[in-house]
């Protein structure tokens, strides 16, 4: 049985990719395509958007009341609305976009006690499968290890740091005892700027077309070992957020993440 899809950033690159992909995995049915109000293709039809032919829902800028799930990659200051809808009609949620503010996070958590909602910073399986593995290097290696996490993105890229190098940062701080967020320098200037024990160096990379790359260095005096997830293309991505919404429905209300979806915890 298909299950309804409603899409909240329709429009977008990522949008759009899980429109395409959606359809062609055979899973689901596009009911809903929306995106921000005066969009100059609201009206317009979702799947020619996308890509995969006519699907007979125009974009809207409005989500409907009846899917099975709704994916929401859109921007920052839209997830409340989502989270809103979400809550009202009772409609499992995947959140993938990043750079949420506290308000939104107090939104998402409080929609997590009436929904089914899962929020990543990154819908990757092997990005996920990193972010379980992370922390635990980090302790096995100690605290000789210097850690430095470098992302990398494309121009067009908002937040910075990513979403995801901040969950990496999280994660070796649980499991290392450090304090996040105060641990972090972001970035290095001035004429002495060597580094501080116990910190976690953090630096963006906004160049060109670059997808997502995230690479956590652990080095000491005589060797490094680095962790790194490259991604190819978005549609690692969106293959991530298609399994997360058809693991998500049916699912008691609760705050899950994708860990939850890959088995990792």
């Amino acid at each position: 049985m298909k299950r309804k899809l409603a899409v909240v950033g329709a429009a977008g690159r990522m949008g759009g990719r899980i429109i395409a992909m959606a359809v062609e995995s055979g899973k689901f049915t596009i009911v809903g395509a929306a995106d921000a109000q005066g969009h100059p293709d609201l009206g317009k039809d979702a799947g020619l958007l996308a890509g995969v032919g006519p699907l007979n829902v125009p974009l809207s800028d409005s989500c409907p009341a009846d899917p099975d799930v709704v994916i929401d990659f859109s921007l920052p200051e839209a997830a409340g609305n989502t989270l809103r809808h979400c809550m009202k009609n009772k409609i499992p949620l995947v959140m993938g976009t990043t750079g949420l503010g506290p308000e939104q996070q107090a939104v998402a958590a409080e929609a997590a006690k009436g929904i089914p909602l899962i929020y990543g910073t990154n819908m990757s399986v092997g990005m996920n499968v990193l972010f379980a593995l992370v922390g635990k290097a980090a302790a096995m290696l100690g605290p000789d290890y210097d850690i430095e996490i470098v992302e990398q993105h494309h121009r067009f890229k908002k937040d910075a740091p990513s979403g995801s190098a901040l969950t990496l940062a999280e994660q070796v701080c649980q499991a290392t005892g450090r304090d996040y967020p105060d641990c972090l320098t972001h970035g290095r200037s001035g004429k002495d700027a060597r580094r501080q024990p116990g910190t976690i160096g953090m630096h963006a990379v906004r160049a060109g077309d670059i997808v997502g790359i995230h690479s956590v260095i652990c080095s000491t005096l005589g060797e490094t070992v680095t962790l790194n997830h490259t991604a190819h293309s978005r549609d690692t991505f969106v293959q991530g957020a298609l399994r997360a919404a058809e693991w998500l429905i049916d699912k008691d209300p609760g705050l899950y993440s994708m860990a939850d979806v890959l088995g990792l915890k």
